[in-house]
């Protein structure tokens, strides 16, 4: 893939005609680095716009950029009517070449496909909106658009902050534990009465439990690898990756 996008092609069990990436933060000075794609964190609008321009290198078009919200609510793409920055933390197509992306900097990214590759995802689970259930919602309305089951489809799980890094306190530990007591399994003791969260275990059970079972992590830490990714719990002030998927055109 060319140099000018920075990013890798997700390693998993990608269904025929389906194609994803996820961007890297790239070379340049902090703190945006040198591939920011987020137009809300103080960096400069024409570096973004710019940035953004690139991604045509590796996407068929330009992606819907949400607003997200750490929520739940779900777009399907194409939009019949809007435009604009639409609140939203998920967004699912059934169409050939609509670009489904997310932003995050240590937030976890979800693709979901299904395997007979007609609908995919994408989710931006940070702790809210994977305790709210931004999954199931996003799940829900992909299977309802192909008349598909969980089972069918797959998932992957992209860079975020990881689970040596993830201090939380009491009540984001007992958020998880209330919607289920097994989470008690993936949040660590850390010092002085915080804990150290697994989101991407917790994304996992919570798959499972839907009926997802092809789950595919990236083990990726978006604190710890700082050469590659953006995080905001590190750097405060920095840029957004963008993790994507879309549809290619079935060949007549």
């Amino acid at each position: 893939m060319p140099d000018a996008v920075p990013g890798f092609v997700p390693d998993w069990p990608l269904p025929s005609g389906i194609e994803a990436w996820q961007t890297c933060r790239g070379t340049g000075p902090m703190p945006y680095g040198g591939f920011n794609l987020g137009q809300h964190v103080g960096d400069d609008p024409s570096a973004v716009a710019f940035n953004r321009n690139q991604l045509l290198k590796v996407v068929p078009t330009q992606p819907l950029w949400l607003n997200q919200v750490h929520g739940t609510r779900v777009l399907e793409l194409p939009m019949r009517e809007g435009g604009g920055s639409i609140e939203a933390d998920a967004v699912m197509t059934t169409a050939p070449d609509v670009v489904c992306a997310v932003m995050t900097a240590d937030c976890l990214p979800v693709l979901l496909a299904d395997k007979a590759g007609r609908v995919v995802g994408a989710a931006h689970a940070g702790w809210r909106g994977l305790a709210a259930g931004v999954l199931e919602a996003l799940i829900h309305k992909m299977t309802a658009s192909v008349n598909a089951l969980p089972q069918d489809l797959v998932a992957w799980l992209g860079p975020a902050i990881g689970p040596t890094a993830f201090e939380v306190g009491n009540d984001v530990r007992d958020t998880f534990v209330s919607l289920d007591p097994l989470n008690h399994l993936y949040l660590k003791p850390g010092a002085a009465d915080k804990w150290l969260a697994d989101l991407s275990a917790i994304a996992t059970a919570k798959l499972q439990a839907i009926g997802v079972s092809s789950i595919t992590p990236s083990d990726c830490c978006t604190y710890a690898q700082s050469e590659r990714f953006y995080s905001f719990r590190r750097d405060q002030v920095t840029g957004r990756m963008a993790t994507m998927i879309w549809i290619k055109p079935r060949a007549l």
